[in-house]
Order: C-alpha cells, then sequence, then structure tokens
C-alpha cells in the first residue's frame, strides 16, 4: 500500500518554470518506477514523464522533451518534476503514480496515484 501527495502547483506566466513534488509513504520507495501524467479540461490524462527504480533511465513525452525533468531522492521518499519554458498548453492537473520497478507509458499499469496538483500557465 503506496500513498501519493502532489505538491508545487500554482499560476506562473508563459515562459516560466515550477517544480512539482511528489512525496510517498506506505512502501519501499526506492523499488517503486515513478510517473508524471497531466490532464486537461476536456481532454484525455496523457503521460508527462517517467524514472525507473535504479534511476538509471528516464522517459519523456515528446511534447515535453527538452523542458521537463524527471528526478528523485530516495532518501527523502520524493519524485521531482522540474518543468520551465512553460507554455498555455501545459496548463491541466498534474499527477504523479507508482508502479514496482520498471517505467511505463500506459497509465494503467501504475497501481498508485495521487490526487493531484493543478499548473495553470497564462499567456
Amino acid at each position: 500500500q503506496v500513498q501519493l501527495v502532489e505538491s508545487g502547483g500554482g499560476l506562473v506566466q508563459a515562459g516560466g518554470s515550477l517544480r512539482l513534488s511528489c512525496a510517498a509513504s506506505g512502501g519501499t520507495f526506492s523499488r517503486y518506477a515513478m510517473g508524471w501524467f497531466r490532464q486537461a479540461p476536456g481532454k484525455e490524462r496523457e503521460f508527462v514523464a517517467a524514472i525507473n527504480w535504479s534511476n538509471d533511465n528516464t522517459y519523456y513525452a515528446n511534447s515535453v522533451k527538452g523542458r521537463y525533468t524527471i528526478s528523485r531522492d530516495n532518501a527523502k521518499n520524493t519524485v521531482y518534476l522540474q518543468m520551465t519554458r512553460l507554455k498555455p498548453e501545459d496548463t491541466a492537473v498534474y499527477s504523479c503514480a507508482a508502479r514496482p520497478f520498471y517505467y511505463s507509458d500506459d497509465e494503467g499499469r501504475y497501481d498508485y496515484w495521487g490526487q493531484g496538483t493543478q499548473v495553470t500557465v497564462s499567456s
């Protein structure tokens, strides 16, 4: 049983930066792959980024590659999403998720989810 809590969302101007955090509890954090997903109004949830349990590999959606960086701090049981050069189309509710060991871009493969945090980018 893993619990995830996101934080760090807010309102920023286009071109700005924001860092999201996801704190995990109730499991062995270092043995879970972590992913970030987002859902904009009227759209389905989409994959953003993921990091393997070993922290050896990362994977990004093409829409955010080069602008977002996913990282983890196993000592703090926390995964981060550093977002730079933000665009209005990045506006969405961002959620973190966890699954054993290896990452995936398929939301159906993740077992645990946080409540989400709102990111709004103004033009």
